[in-house]
């Protein structure tokens, strides 16, 4: 028989959730995006530090019609924490495999529609319908609760939200989203200075993948290409491009600047100046977003490629200064 009550990290409560310090008050990007999100607040939550995993956001490219949507390698995350990571098969009611996995101390990181997810309250809840990735961490069928990580925290979801998100019966459309089983071994494979070695090792490699010519000059001419278009189509839809364009690469700038920051007397020599210049990028980023809406309500003319000189010649300050720093592994790359 299933238990009606089940949690995989025990011990959290959503009302007195203490989140990490990438998602404090204080941070430029406060949310950066849903997957890179969740894992900060899942590592955290297991007394990991997600710093470590960071390395891999030096690969950030503009890929023409958005910025890299960056994720964390599963690799990475199980030679540096040893967690695995895989796709869950479901072929039952989502609830069912819940009951299952979170009895067991196993996670589920499902694709939901975040109509139903209370922590959207004044974006999606309850008034758009959008596809977003969420930790299900705990159920309670009886008081037909869902405890799940998401953004910037760790949230509960009652009632018709829960019925919703955690379906008891197989869906109408026969397509359930995709899901992932989340497994953890302990102790953790690397902890202190060593985890600050082992993730160190991993920025060299990182960095050999990183863009050969300035993404944010890409980005720059791309942007005054686009901006006719998006004063004609309105806000709702600059927000969805810049959510892609902006966003990303912002939030990718203010983690890199906290690894380092992490590092602080740990780092070679030649990376000590890299810090300030990519947080100036996160906050140039920032900076752009509002005055990119702004051109967008007024249908004034806006420079992007003037505004973001400065970035662009950071962004190449930084890469140089970190491909001296971290020179790639002499072994043959593996993605």
């Amino acid at each position: 028989m299933m238990p009606t009550k089940v949690q995989a990290i025990q011990g959290l409560d959503a009302a007195h959730y203490p989140r990490h310090a990438l998602h404090a008050s204080h941070a430029l990007w406060t949310e950066k995006n849903c997957y890179i999100d969740l894992w900060i607040e899942i590592l955290h939550a297991k007394g990991l530090e997600p710093l470590a995993m960071l390395p891999f956001v030096a690969q950030m490219d503009f890929e023409g019609d958005q910025w890299t949507f960056f994720k964390p390698s599963h690799d990475e995350l199980r030679s540096l924490y040893g967690i695995k990571v895989h796709e869950l098969t479901v072929w039952k009611p989502l609830l069912e495999h819940a009951l299952e996995h979170l009895s067991a101390g196993r996670l589920i990181c499902v694709e939901v529609d975040a109509y139903y997810l209370p922590d959207t309250q004044g974006t999606d809840y309850r008034h758009k319908h959008s596809k977003t990735t969420i930790a299900i961490n705990a159920v309670d069928t009886e008081a037909q609760e869902l405890g799940y990580f998401h953004n910037a925290g760790y949230f509960v979801a009652q009632g018709e939200d829960y019925h919703h998100l955690l379906p008891a019966q197989w869906p109408a459309s026969g397509l359930p989203l995709f899901a992932e089983l989340v497994s953890f071994y302990d102790p953790p494979v690397w902890q202190g200075s060593a985890l600050k070695q082992a993730s160190k090792a991993l920025m060299g490699k990182h960095v050999a993948y990183a863009p050969l010519v300035n993404p944010v000059i890409q980005f720059a001419h791309r942007f005054a290409q686009e901006l006719p278009k998006l004063q004609a189509s309105g806000l709702d839809n600059y927000h969805a491009w810049a959510f892609a364009g902006i966003r990303q690469w912002g939030a990718a700038s203010e983690l890199q600047a906290a690894w380092l920051e992490w590092l602080h007397e740990e780092l070679p020599p030649a990376a000590q100046p890299v810090h300030a210049l990519l947080a100036g990028m996160a906050m140039d980023a920032k900076t752009l977003i509002l005055k990119g809406a702004r051109a967008v309500v007024s249908k004034k003319a806006f420079d992007p490629v003037a505004q973001l000189a400065h970035s662009a010649a950071a962004w190449d300050q930084s890469m140089a200064a970190l491909r001296a720093a971290f020179p790639p592994p002499s072994a043959p790359l593996n993605s």
